[in-house]
């Protein structure tokens, strides 16, 4: 059985001023995590974060993009697991941008693949997203508002 997490948020930006929350190495670790990320279709990366033995996770999601229409769509793959070379979770990340009025309505969905094997820690990632995508709309109003952390 597999799982779906959805999420979606609405700015008052422009697509092209959130696109780049999500497609650029130094704005996506200001959110999200240190990453090597590059958007280029078959380009492989990795995000990194703490370790937690307890749930066999070593820290690492190691990811390839899929898809990228720039300003509009961006999906990559996201595998993780305890460092051995195995994975227990193996998933898809989908950003999909719609301009909403002068905003944008930001869509994320989050799918394990048939291959996930702990379907208890992905879904935990459900509340993980709902707490990091909030933070694009304070980093850009930070940034609209000449802050320099963005």
């Amino acid at each position: 059985m597999t799982q779906t997490i959805k999420h979606q948020l609405s700015f008052p930006q422009a697509p092209e001023a959130v696109w780049g929350f999500i497609t650029q190495q130094e704005l996506l670790e200001l959110w999200l995590m240190r990453n090597d990320f590059k958007p280029i279709v078959g380009y492989e990366f990795t995000f990194r974060t703490s370790p937690k033995p307890e749930r066999s996770f070593d820290g690492v999601m190691h990811c390839k993009v899929l898809e990228i229409t720039p300003f509009k769509t961006l999906s990559y793959t996201w595998a993780c697991g305890p460092g051995d070379g195995s994975f227990t979770i193996e998933s898809v990340v989908s950003w999909r941008l719609e301009a909403a009025g002068s905003g944008t309505t930001l869509y994320l969905e989050h799918a394990a693949t048939e291959k996930t094997s702990d379907l208890a820690h992905f879904n935990m990632f459900d509340a993980g997203w709902e707490m990091l995508i909030p933070r694009i709309a304070k980093l850009l109003n930070d940034k609209e508002n000449g802050h320099t952390n963005a």
